[in-house]
C-alpha cells in the first residue's frame, strides 16, 4: 500500500518556505540598523544642497549641535526627565486597571454584555480631546497630565488583556474548576498567563500611544516636559530646537519600547513576539 502523505509534506514545507521568502543575507543584517544613518546622511546633503528648505529641515548637523547645547546645560534632562515622570505615573495608574478589568470581562461573559457598550463607546473618543476638561477639573498642575495619559494607556491594556483571556483554551478554566480551584487562583494562574502576550502587546502600543497623548498635553498645558519644549520653539521659530524636541520623544519611545521587550522575554519566555 502506497501512501501520499511524503509528497503532500514535502510540497507542504516547499510551499511554506517560498511563501516565507528567503532570509536576509548576513550584508542586510549589517546594514538594516545603520539605515537611519543613512536617512540621516541623505537630508544633510539634501539640505546643504538646496533640495530641501532649511528653514524647515535644516541640517541634522545643526539640529544636532542644539541637542548637545540643551544636553550640557541640563535643560534637555529636565524636560526629559519631566515627561518621562508623567508617563510612567501615568501607565502605572491606568495599567493597573486596564488589567484587572480586562481579566474580569475576559473571563465573565454578563460583564461583556452588560458593560462591554460602554467601553466600545468611550474608545472613539480622541483622549487629547478631554484634556480642556481634564484641565477644569484637576488644574493645570501633574494631576491632569497623570490622568490623561491613564486614560489612553487603559484602553490599551484592557482590550490587549481581555482578548488575551478570550483566546485562552476553555480546557485550562475547566481543569482549574475540576481541582476546586477558585476564582482568584484561576483568574490569577489561568487567565493572567494565558494573557501575558497580549498584555505585553498592549503595553507595548500603550507606551507609544502615551508619548503621543502627554506631548500633545504638554502642549496646551503645561510649562515643562518635552511636549512644552517642541511648542515654545514653535512660537519663537527655532526649528533646530523643535527638531530636537522630537527626537527626544521619539528616543524616549524607543527606549521605553525596548524595556518592556526585555521584560517581556524574561517573563514570557513562551511568547513569539
Amino acid at each position: 500500500m502506497t501512501t501520499t502523505d511524503g509528497p503532500k509534506s514535502s510540497a507542504r514545507e516547499d510551499l511554506e518556505r517560498r511563501l516565507r521568502g528567503r532570509r536576509p543575507g548576513s550584508a542586510l543584517k549589517f546594514i538594516g540598523p545603520f539605515s537611519p544613518l543613512l536617512l540621516l546622511v541623505v537630508w544633510e546633503a539634501a539640505s546643504r544642497g538646496g533640495l530641501l528648505d532649511a528653514r524647515f529641515f535644516p541640517p541634522p548637523t545643526s539640529i544636532a549641535g542644539t541637542f548637545w547645547e540643551l544636553l550640557t546645560t541640563g535643560t534637555l534632562l529636565e524636560h526629559s526627565l519631566i515627561t518621562l515622570t508623567r508617563v510612567g505615573i501615568g501607565i502605572v495608574l491606568g495599567g493597573v486597571p486596564g488589567l484587572v478589568l480586562g481579566i474580569a470581562f475576559g473571563a465573565v461573559q454578563w460583564l461583556r454584555v452588560l458593560a462591554g457598550p460602554i467601553f466600545a463607546s468611550l474608545l472613539p473618543i480622541p483622549k487629547i480631546a478631554i484634556l480642556p476638561l481634564l484641565l477644569l477639573i484637576f488644574g493645570v498642575e501633574e494631576t491632569s497630565k497623570y490622568v490623561i495619559v491613564a486614560i489612553g494607556v487603559f484602553f490599551y491594556i484592557f482590550y490587549n488583556t481581555m482578548g488575551g483571556v478570550l483566546q485562552t483554551p476553555p480546557i485550562y478554566f475547566d481543569v482549574a474548576r475540576t481541582s476546586g480551584a477558585s476564582r482568584w487562583r484561576t483568574w490569577s494562574t489561568v487567565a493572567l498567563p494565558a494573557a501575558l502576550p497580549s498584555i505585553f502587546t498592549g503595553l507595548k502600543l500603550a507606551v507609544g500611544g502615551a508619548f503621543v497623548v502627554i506631548a500633545a498635553s504638554e502642549f496646551l498645558g503645561s510649562r515643562t516636559g518635552v511636549g512644552y519644549m517642541i511648542w515654545s520653539a514653535w512660537q519663537t521659530l527655532a526649528v533646530s530646537k523643535m527638531f530636537v524636541g522630537i527626537v527626544t520623544i521619539s528616543l524616549l519611545g524607543y527606549l521605553a519600547g525596548l524595556l518592556v521587550a526585555l521584560v517581556e522575554r524574561r517573563l514570557v519566555p513562551w511568547s513569539r513576539q
